[in-house]
């Protein structure tokens, strides 16, 4: 089943409701939305001859137009590639060219420039602009029915960062998508119809994702003007648009929570707030929920089981009075109700309670592969199970607290920064001569980047415009400490352990 039967269906039955809203005014009800992604999948498949299964990529902030491109992709048959908005275009362009995309939309503010970085990877993918003279072609053609796909095809390319320093394309197909949604209303919070999604998180990544649970529910989607996340906007659409829900990384939590609390703004209007993405701290959960009382839903996920691994209900995280109350808030709750979670050793043995090992998942949520990466695909997928690189403990009642991360990924504000990645930009410098990156505990964005740089000749201003020019911004460090070398042990390899407890200490 084709995951836009989500959005036929809504628009079929409730073809009157209100579909998308900028701010609060809606622009699209259901039948307008459904009709509008018919026009631009004929446009796609006739006009641009994408057949069924070629992929199409997304480079956009979060825009009134994100969900009709996307969905329109769906309608067509085609795989949607959202890529991140905050990446540098040489990094799209490598995604593009790595999938084989053969359409790539954007801003109208963005097309000269990932032309120019397509054109050194030697992509013919075409660029286009939402809102401009192409989409305005799509819109006019006829609408097309939706195309029939199998369950195993594939629907959503995410690519997210190695350890190489090289993205993976993350296979996600209409079943994973469509068993992600299942999770939603089992695990997560039911959806009415006057409920309403605002996605002050990027929708290429889990917003997004979580646009399909309330597409299913006919209920609304709404956009902010500012396209992004802004406190002060969220509780004002909370107050005006109602029953507001959304997915933040514990760093966005917080902000709002800082803001409730400063400015004494009413949280009636907001119904759930999903968070996930990194590491939320005892005492940031503990205010959130003294602030704004029991809106809250933790999850954990991967790319490769997406939103899908554990979840911790509103019911465990109010309920103060449970012995174990502490603990669990700490913890990021138990599996989801269609998927099985294992703590496991080395050789995939489950251990006892309480041991630490490394966690792992299976069921429909779990991802079909990489994209074109067999070797990677082996390690992940191993007899049924996606082995996580995560390592925690469960207590007898299901319940799994993550420990640390056998991978040395950095979670900064809900995003994934790998520290091999920033290392290899700040090495092409030509007066660095080694570097390590670790993550350092923020209060804020829950982890920041950390450059430790063996160098002659250089400061840190200078290295932070070299980091400029070959990667997004977020990833850069935050901090630069010079060093006459960095720790090793016998074999050569940087003891990233000891740069971490200099930071710590």
């Amino acid at each position: 089943m084709n995951v836009v039967q989500l959005l036929v269906r809504a628009a079929r039955t409730f073809p009157e409701r209100p579909a998308l809203l900028l701010g609060d005014t809606v622009r699209f009800d259901y039948a307008t939305l459904g009709e509008r992604c018919a026009r631009i999948a004929t446009w796609l498949r006739r006009q641009r001859g994408c057949t069924p299964g070629a992929r199409v990529a997304l480079w956009l902030g979060n825009d009134i137009a994100y969900l009709e491109v996307l969905n329109a992709c769906w309608w067509a048959g085609l795989a949607a590639v959202p890529i991140n908005g905050k990446l540098h275009p040489r990094e799209v362009a490598w995604i593009v060219a790595d999938c084989g995309a053969s359409l790539l939309w954007t801003s109208e503010g963005q097309v000269q420039a990932l032309r120019e970085a397509l054109a050194e990877t030697g992509s013919d993918c075409e660029v286009l602009a939402v809102h401009g003279a192409s989409h305005a072609a799509a819109l006019a053609c006829e609408p097309m029915p939706p195309t029939h796909c199998a369950p195993e095809a594939l629907a959503w390319l995410f690519y997210t960062s190695g350890t190489t320093g090289r993205p993976k394309g993350v296979m996600l197909t209409h079943r994973n998508l469509l068993a992600m949604t299942a999770c939603y209303f089992s695990d997560v919070d039911s959806i009415e119809a006057e409920d309403a999604i605002v996605y002050a998180a990027p929708m290429s990544h889990g917003a997004g994702l979580y646009s399909l649970a309330f597409m299913a529910r006919a209920a609304r989607h709404v956009v902010p003007r500012s396209g992004g996340f802004d406190a002060a906007e969220l509780t004002g659409l909370a107050a005006n648009v109602g029953r507001l829900c959304l997915f933040a990384a514990p760093t966005i939590v917080k902000r709002i929570v800082d803001h409730v609390i400063a400015s004494g703004a009413s949280v009636a209007g907001f119904k759930t707030i999903v968070y996930g993405g990194g590491p939320m701290y005892v005492e940031d959960i503990q205010r959130a929920l003294d602030a704004m009382g029991p809106r809250f839903v933790q999850i954990y996920g991967q790319g490769e089981s997406p939103m899908t691994i554990t979840a911790l209900s509103r019911e465990t995280l109010a309920d103060r009075e449970h012995p174990q109350w502490l603990a669990r808030i700490a913890s990021v709750g138990v599996a989801q109700s269609l998927v099985e979670v294992r703590v496991v050793d080395e050789a995939g043995r489950e251990v006892p309670c309480g041991t630490v090992g490394e966690v792992t998942v299976r069921g429909d949520t779990v991802m079909a592969g990489y994209w074109n990466n067999p070797q990677a695909s082996a390690s992940a997928l191993r007899d049924g199970w996606l082995w996580t690189g995560d390592l925690g403990v469960m207590d007898v009642a299901g319940f799994v607290t993550l420990k640390d991360r056998s991978k040395d990924v950095i979670i900064s504000g809900g995003s994934n920064i790998y520290p091999r990645e920033v290392e290899e930009v700040l090495l092409t410098h030509s007066a660095v001569r080694e570097v390590a990156v670790v993550g350092q505990r923020d209060a804020e964005w829950g982890e920041v980047v950390v450059a430790y740089v063996v160098a002659e000749g250089v400061d840190a201003h200078s290295l932070d415009l070299h980091c400029v020019e070959h990667i997004a911004r977020f990833k850069r460090p935050k901090h630069y400490r010079f060093v006459a070398s960095l720790p090793k042990n016998h074999y050569g390899k940087v003891l990233k352990t000891e740069l971490r407890e200099r930071l710590r200490d």
